[in-house]
């Protein structure tokens, strides 16, 4: 594979050092240990071994892997795993592709409280999807879904929103048939949005009350439980942004653009313009409707660390219990057998 003309840790190599002189007690041990990762990744640091032709005896070295998540050279092969298990899960039905986004105005509190705020983000998301859709008013079933968390926008700056794939359907409440959702419309978006806003406002505010919340520098005073308080009665008003759609490309094309960042972030190598002499990189755009160079700016060099994901406890993409009890494979069985009792799916009554 030819290697990029600029790759993430050439920026470190030439500028890493002065960096972390000048952001010294604003750099966390994580965020370090990630950029050592990054800078030694495939080189002498980390030793290697040898590789040889066992016709024409060409030898040659390759150098070890940091395997770090957050290193655009690490992670394809598990990626691509990834990718094919999940693609193993889709069921012979129409899908959809759900978006939950947290507001602007959550992202602070988001970006000081990771763990926190991120595991509250699958927990309602999850909560209001499976709440609205096993409402006989609405889908009547039980339905399953694979969640991603993205941490960031189309330029790189801090955006949480989760993405995901939703079969259009699921197995009745009584768990006897396939019910079949309506063509091309999975369940009313000002329904999830309303159930999604009041569930994490409510989880927020508890996690606020029981001392879970840490807060620094500008938004330091959110200590105060009315100070928070106030911060978040406007948001009770406020539309919250909930996306649903059927992909034009089918599940497959939502499932491969996911892979890309399931065990990475979003800054890749091939996606680096160029960098200047004072160490300021430009990069092109996620989106193509969007394509062109991010600015230069201090706030660009931080990108990288902005896009660090929440530490978490075991290998794997975060997933949520209640979409894994009710996951793909299972409806995937059910969805068989019910074919299988009359030839084909059971619409909604």
């Amino acid at each position: 594979m030819r290697r990029p003309r600029l790759e993430v840790a050439d920026v470190f190599h030439r500028h890493g050092a002065d960096w972390r002189r000048a952001n010294a007690g604003h750099v966390s041990l994580g965020q370090l240990q990630v950029m050592s990762a990054i800078e030694q990744c495939r080189s002498a640091a980390l030793g290697g071994h040898v590789e040889r032709c066992e016709n024409c005896g060409h030898s040659r070295i390759a150098y070890n892997s940091c395997r770090n998540r957050h290193c655009p050279k690490c992670q394809g092969a598990a990626a691509q795993d990834w990718l094919a298990a999940r693609e193993a899960d889709l069921l012979p039905v129409g899908y959809f592709h759900v978006v939950f986004t947290l507001p602007a105005e959550i992202s602070p509190i988001a970006y000081q409280n990771k763990v926190v705020v991120y595991d509250l983000l699958f927990h309602t998301a999850a909560e209001t999807l499976l709440t609205i859709a096993a409402d006989p008013k609405h889908l009547g079933a039980r339905i399953g879904a694979t969640a991603v968390l993205h941490s960031w926008g189309s330029t790189m700056t801090h955006h949480p929103h989760i993405h995901m794939i939703v079969p259009g359907g699921g197995i009745s409440l009584d768990g006897t048939r396939w019910v079949r959702c309506k063509p091309g419309f999975l369940l009313p978006v000002r329904v999830l949005s309303h159930l999604f806003r009041r569930l994490f406002l409510a989880a927020l505010a508890d996690a606020h009350a029981a001392g879970r919340l840490a807060f620094f520098g500008k938004i330091q005073d959110l200590h105060c439980r009315e100070t928070f308080a106030a911060r978040l009665a406007p948001l009770k008003r406020k539309r919250w942004f909930v996306y649903t759609k059927p992909p034009f490309a089918g599940p497959e094309a939502v499932l491969a653009y996911l892979a890309r960042y399931t065990h990475r972030v979003a800054i890749s190598n091939s996606r680096l313009i160029a960098l200047d002499d004072r160490g300021r990189p430009s990069a092109t755009s996620i989106t193509p409707q969007r394509a062109g160079a991010v600015p230069h700016s201090d706030a660009q060099r931080r990108r990288v660390h902005q896009a660090l994901l929440a530490p978490r406890s075991s290998k794997g993409v975060s997933s949520h219990p209640r979409l894994r009890a009710t996951g793909q494979r299972r409806l995937q069985g059910q969805h068989r057998a019910s074919q299988g009792a009359d030839g084909c799916s059971n619409g909604a009554g």
